[in-house]
């Protein structure tokens, strides 16, 4: 489990958060642009250090871990717009397991909805992406990034908004792919469209660097506070019971 005691950020962008994310749960944060719905993902990622306070992981404070490590063994990190290499789309799923077979990077491509693109191309698995892997679609950079995850099979997983830029046939394949790859961990979803969280066990809203609620999408609205104004705004309401 995942526990974020007390802290807070030394440019004030967060005040006196605390938040636990229990293993194996879904735990969404979402809140008004600038709230410090990103910051929590690069504290967590050890970017960035707490000023007062702890994050904790399985009991370990985050400042006593190392931050390769912990980004190499622990926590896998899905973004927006996700960090391609030039090189070929074997090698940029392989970076999430530098030792990984050929039928393993084979294997997390059909997991994560990208082995059938992938072979549509004349040089396959040994296609170079270009720089930020300016040769593929936003889709296809994502599942490469989700099958690059997979083959690392980290413990905690945070998506950054991992779907916000894409069409909507996109966006279908890339979060069932996404589905898969948050089966059975701990999961933080930093959102910033509130139709990719109802689904959460946990969800904290935050607002002005504080949490001022937290629930799941059922209560929260019911609640008709902060949450039930975001989704009034983002007119998630209809149809919803």
């Amino acid at each position: 489990s995942l526990e974020l005691l007390h802290f807070f950020f030394f440019q004030t962008v967060l005040e006196d958060v605390s938040l636990k994310l229990p293993a194996g749960k879904i735990v969404a944060i979402c809140g008004p642009s600038g709230s410090g719905k990103s910051t929590i993902a690069a504290l967590l990622e050890r970017f960035y250090d707490v000023s007062g306070g702890s994050i904790t992981i399985d009991g370990h404070d985050l400042k006593d871990l190392d931050p390769h490590w912990l980004r190499r063994n622990v926590i896998g990190f899905i973004r927006q717009e996700p960090l391609l290499f030039a090189t070929t789309i074997k090698e940029n799923i392989r970076y999430g397991k530098p030792d990984a077979t050929d039928k393993e990077v084979y294997e997390a491509a059909r997991q994560a909805n990208a082995h059938d693109f992938i072979m549509s191309f004349p040089r396959q698995y040994d296609t170079v992406v270009g720089e930020r892997g300016v040769t593929v679609s936003g889709g296809q950079k994502q599942r490469i990034a989700i099958a690059r995850a997979l083959l690392k099979n980290p413990h905690v997983l945070i998506l950054d908004e991992a779907t916000s830029a894409l069409d909507t046939e996109s966006e279908q394949v890339v979060q069932a792919a996404l589905d898969r790859l948050s089966k059975g961990r701990t999961v933080l979803v930093i959102a910033h469209r509130l139709s990719t969280i109802r689904n959460a066990d946990i969800i904290a809203v935050l607002l002005d660097g504080n949490v001022v609620e937290i629930g799941d999408h059922k209560s929260l609205t019911r609640l008709k506070g902060v949450y039930w104004k975001l989704t009034q705004h983002h007119g998630l309401l209809r149809g919803v019971g």
